[in-house]
């Protein structure tokens, strides 16, 4: 069980209807966190990095990766998914760039338990707060490549205010998963 995700410890054989009902539970996990906001702008404050956390780290990096694949297609097909509300807009609006990023992120969150780095809350608190900060990448290169943002409008706006949530955001991802593994355990022994 030590490089094994938490999703395939619980439901064992992966068939393939089974990991269809974790994508679109999944994906619709991410779309409930997206809903919950605090206004900012440009960039609204929500759930969603805390719920892709959550879904790569319990899922795994190829399940997590097409979790968040479903969750942009249906934005794009114009279902309200994404924070306030919006669908398939945001994915040319400011933050189009953090949008294909959690791709990324809820990849490499199942990567780093699938190689034995996120382990414990520690280190998976760890292991969440780099790949938060990964996020900022893309995040912050959309709006500097097409809406010409500079820097410091990028660390205003897009980047400073959310460095402490997205820390707090890891710590509680880490501790649902430990929480996760703990409840597993204690039915199985």
């Amino acid at each position: 069980m030590r490089n094994t995700v938490l999703a395939k410890a619980v439901i064992g054989q992966e068939t393939l209807l089974r990991k269809a009902g974790l994508v679109l539970g999944g994906s619709f996990f991410i779309a409930l966190a997206a809903q919950v906001s605090v206004p900012f702008f440009p960039v609204p404050l929500t759930l969603q990095t805390l719920a892709i956390l959550i879904v790569g780290l319990t899922f795994g990096s190829r399940l997590g990766a097409v979790t968040l694949l479903a969750y942009l297609a249906e934005g794009a097909m114009g279902l309200p998914v994404f924070a306030n509300g919006m669908n398939g807009a945001a994915l040319m609006g400011p933050t189009a760039g953090f949008l294909f990023g959690f791709v990324g992120m809820a990849y490499l969150a199942g990567l780093a338990v699938e190689k034995g780095l996120a382990r414990g809350v520690v280190t998976t608190a760890v292991c969440g707060i780099a790949i938060s900060a990964l996020l900022y990448v893309p995040g912050l290169a959309w709006p500097a490549a097409v809406l010409g943002k500079s820097m410091p409008e990028l660390w205003t706006y897009w980047m400073s205010p959310f460095l402490l949530g997205d820390a707090v955001k890891a710590v509680i991802a880490a501790m649902v998963v430990a929480g996760g593994w703990a409840t597993m355990r204690a039915r199985k022994g």
